[in-house]
């Protein structure tokens, strides 16, 4: 609190020389203190730091850019098309699941595909003569790809079988050497 008295000493001017005054200790030598540390920064922060500065040259942004574009490319190469092949033979086989394929749902029911009934359903069947109609998009997986059903023609009527002939032995030729 000795500033407040010692700020008015200094405005106050006396008009007559008084009795001395006694002398003030003088204050103490303020300490010095360091300058606030200086951080780089860019072209055009607007710290005009260095008068002399230039923007870095062509070849140096070059130079300081190529090493990111290796890195990405090298992440790409090895983490992003390995994903994409992967995640495309998925959805393909999805796709293509047809009669006779082993599929597990979404919802953790595994069953044969007996019939595709359109490109966006298909039959399942989950246990003996018990089928149900399955969204293709709630497939999670394809386990086995069973063996595609041929068409056959439908046997003939019983009453038209005519009977079966004997076979009859195949001939043997001798091949001329």
């Amino acid at each position: 609190m000795k500033l407040i008295p010692d700020a008015m000493a200094q405005t106050e001017q006396p008009a007559a020389p008084a009795a001395p005054t006694p002398p003030t200790p003088a204050p103490a030598a303020p300490v010095p203190q360091a300058p606030p540390p200086q951080t780089q920064t860019s072209v055009g922060a607007g710290n005009p730091a260095d008068p002399n500065q230039q923007p870095p040259s062509l070849p140096d942004l070059f130079a300081q850019l190529v090493p990111i574009f290796v890195v990405m490319g090298i992440v790409y190469i090895l983490v992003i098309r390995p994903r994409a092949r992967k995640e495309k033979a998925a959805l393909e086989a999805l796709r293509n699941a047809r009669r006779g394929d082993v599929i597990v749902t979404t919802g953790g029911l595994v069953g044969k595909v007996t019939k595709a009934i359109d490109d966006n359903e298909i039959e399942l069947e989950i246990a003996q003569n018990t089928r149900i109609r399955l969204v293709r998009s709630a497939i999670a997986e394809v386990r086995s790809k069973g063996e595609p059903v041929k068409d056959t023609p439908a046997p003939a009527p019983a009453a038209e079988k005519a009977p079966a002939k004997p076979a009859s032995k195949p001939t043997q030729t001798k091949a001329k050497s």
